[in-house]
């Protein structure tokens, strides 16, 4: 078998949402996010494309989000997808996160995973969302938003991944991604890789009667996992050209270089460079505070910005637009 990638945990997910005012009052003013980047969809430059972390946007740290205002079809969670997003917190900041939360209309429900306690709740766009209580994540949140830096989430804390049968994906997250198993829970199965612990795990669950995942407003659009730099990208990349799967070539989205590739499950995964950074267009002390374009779209800067809708800072525990489903 090929020598296994140099991916070190989880670099970032990226979901779809409608209204990007509500996205940022939820993930920025709510659960109190950086926003790290305020720039477009490379793809489609009508579009904002938002990143969220801790101070700085690090790696595993960043959930992005495209948002589609308007749009007539939304899309459906289910299987051949990443199903949630899954963030870290202090055992001691359970409490904290329940009331602000609840304060907010919020609806929850508690649980325990693995060992862990677990907060789950929908976002303003009916994307599950957690957060899981660890207590040996070393990572430290950020705290500009008002939320004392005890309870700040710290990053992301495990990639959920739903697939109708587990073998295929479960051989490639053990071999050529270089992952080791944990343990089984029934039908959920965790994998961890490096030193272990929140931000490296991956969590497979095998659902072969559930729904087909459609892709669209609400859900998860892909994940994407870290390696150090180009060279180490390039060798995952024929590692797993090697073992079949169709990869994309190198991708430059300013903050990180790319490639992309679906699993047998179905699920799109993306390989991203740790480097250069969210600071290589402005500095960290304002991160998220302009739009930043990427180079091919400057000409066409007061363009796009007359089609973007108008975006203000976060509202501070604005969660009024958050769907409350338990």
């Amino acid at each position: 078998m090929n020598t296994p990638t140099a991916i070190r945990g989880i670099h970032h997910i990226t979901a779809i949402a409608s209204d990007p005012q509500a996205n940022v009052d939820f993930y920025a003013g709510l659960l109190g996010l950086r926003l790290v980047k305020k720039t477009v969809n490379f793809d489609d430059p009508t579009a904002y494309h938002l990143y969220y972390g801790d101070a700085i946007g690090s790696p595993g740290s960043i959930v992005t989000f495209f948002t589609w205002p308007g749009a007539v079809d939304r899309g459906r969670v289910g299987s051949g997808q990443t199903t949630r997003v899954s963030l870290s917190a202090s055992p001691a900041s359970l409490g904290f996160w329940r009331e602000r939360l609840g304060v907010q209309g919020v609806l929850m429900a508690a649980t325990t995973r693995f060992g862990e306690d677990v907060l789950t709740f929908f976002d303003p766009d009916g994307i599950p969302v957690e957060i899981v209580a660890v207590a040996t994540d070393e990572r430290r949140g950020w705290d500009g938003a008002g939320i004392p830096v005890a309870h700040a989430l710290r990053g992301l804390h495990t990639a959920e991944l739903t697939v109708r049968r587990a073998r295929a994906t479960e051989t490639l997250i053990a071999g050529e991604m270089g992952y080791r198993l944990v343990r089984r829970d029934g039908k959920r199965v965790r994998f961890e890789i490096g030193k272990g612990g929140s931000g490296t795990y991956i969590d497979v669950i095998e659902d072969p009667s559930g729904a087909e995942g459609e892709g669209g407003v609400g859900t998860i659009h892909h994940i994407a996992w870290r390696v150090r730099d180009d060279n180490d990208q390039a060798a995952a990349r024929q590692i797993l050209m090697n073992a079949g799967l169709l990869v994309s070539d190198v991708r430059d989205r300013n903050y990180f270089h790319s490639i992309y590739y679906r699993e047998r499950g179905g699920i799109l995964f993306e390989i991203a460079t740790d480097n250069p950074g969210f600071s290589v267009d402005e500095p960290a002390a304002s991160l998220g505070s302009a739009l930043k374009l990427p180079a091919m779209f400057e000409r066409a800067r007061s363009q796009i910005e007359a089609m973007l809708p108008p975006l203000q800072p976060a509202r501070a525990a604005d969660s009024r637009a958050a769907v409350t489903r338990s």
